[in-house]
């Protein structure tokens, strides 16, 4: 396969996630979340889910210590801030990439976590970003089961950042690395500081 969908479970109920993924035929789950747990929504607990999804005969692989937007590393932070473009150079992430590459050959994967938008999540802004120019097609499902191609989402991106897509001195490409960076930055995981 070479289409990688994403796809955040937000507040749905169980039944309209499983609706969602069923209406893309996706096979798997690689749930990205550093931590799958959630008080206000119990039913995308880690187990809870996993069982959800078996039931609905998908098979479920957590990654989220791979690919998620959280290290125990402390070279991938900088000021208590998580650094996303140091976190895509561990070793630790080259790794989950390359389990994630191994699945597409054999399912329809579907990158799971808890944002509904795309370019609020790192599952975008760090895991599509650095699996992007494999001439892999990345759509994302949105909330009412249509699909956004990533470079959709990336002009979407811009325009939430106000940037232009046209400028007279930075390539198209350069632009887009720059609101991954500008958006990664805001979004990171921050270290709670004692007080």
């Amino acid at each position: 396969m070479n289409t990688l969908y994403t796809i955040g479970h937000s507040t749905h109920p169980t039944d309209h996630l499983l609706h969602l993924l069923a209406m893309h035929e996706i096979t798997a789950v690689a749930d990205v979340r550093s931590s799958p747990y959630s008080r206000h929504n119990p039913q995308f607990n880690r187990e809870t889910l996993q069982k959800s999804l078996r039931g609905a005969g998908l098979e479920y692989v957590f990654l989220g210590r791979e690919l998620g937007a959280r290290s125990e590393d402390p070279a991938c932070c900088a000021d208590g801030k998580l650094r996303f473009e140091r976190l895509a150079r561990t070793e630790l992430f080259r790794t989950g990439l390359a389990r994630l590459r191994r699945g597409m050959e054999s399912y329809r994967v579907a990158l799971l976590c808890a944002e509904k938008d795309p370019t609020a999540c790192h599952r975008m802004l760090l895991v599509c970003r650095n699996i992007r120019q494999e001439g892999l097609t990345i759509e994302h499902i949105l909330e009412d089961g249509s699909l956004e191609d990533n470079a959709h989402a990336e002009r979407r991106l811009m325009q939430s950042l106000g940037m232009q897509e046209n400028n007279l001195f930075a390539a198209p490409e350069e632009l887009i690395e720059r609101a991954y960076d500008l958006q990664g930055r805001k979004i990171a995981y921050e270290e709670k500081k004692d007080e």
